[in-house]
């Protein structure tokens, strides 16, 4: 899936005033899928990154869903806030409420608020895994995680390969995400 120019719009987003930023942790680091103004490292408090999103299209299928990652309650997450080019600002909210929303679902769009490694505090749009919703696969062993992306493949490729490339981002980004790290040991041990 790319963005489209010329897309309806998306329902409302909680999009905060002026410029339009999205705190980017998972695949948004890697493959934006949109028109991009900058890019800056950043982290937002009161969430953390997880493999807790079933995927049954993308990175899965029904009978064998992946997990994507998510972000849940508590601690502090690192990733990108990625500002979107202000003529294509419309379109990019459109095209995130399909990528996010409404083909990956499972996500809550939030306001956050990054603050970027030069120090600017950046109100930005996320999108954080919905607790109540039943792509939620809820906190599962690093084992359990393992095994699941290690079968998983869906429409845009293997679901090791999104692990893969995640893990990629944050290593170029200098991120240390411990969790994430024993969870690609873990998946590489099972190929």
């Amino acid at each position: 899936m790319r963005w489209s120019e010329h897309a309806p719009a998306p329902p409302a987003l909680p999009v905060p005033d002026g410029a339009l930023w999205i705190f980017a942790y998972g695949s948004l680091m890697w493959d934006p899928g949109f028109p991009t103004e900058a890019i800056a490292p950043a982290e937002i408090e009161g969430y953390s990154r997880a493999f807790c999103v079933r995927s049954r299209g993308h990175r899965g299928t029904p009978d064998r869903p992946g997990l994507v990652v998510g972000l849940t309650p508590g601690g502090r997450c690192r990733g990108l806030a990625i500002k979107a080019e202000e003529r294509h600002k419309a379109s990019t909210l459109e095209y995130l409420w399909r990528r996010e929303m409404d083909l990956a679902d499972g996500y809550a769009p939030r306001r956050v608020t990054a603050l970027c490694d030069d120090g600017r505090r950046i109100e930005a749009l996320t999108f954080v895994a919905d607790l109540d919703h039943e792509a939620y696969a809820g906190p599962l062993s690093v084992e359990e995680t393992a095994r699941r992306i290690a079968v998983a493949h869906g429409d845009r490729g293997s679901n090791r390969s999104y692990l893969e490339r995640t893990l990629a981002a944050l290593e170029r980004l200098g991120i240390r995400d411990p969790g994430l790290s024993a969870l690609g040991r873990a998946v590489a041990a099972l190929a």
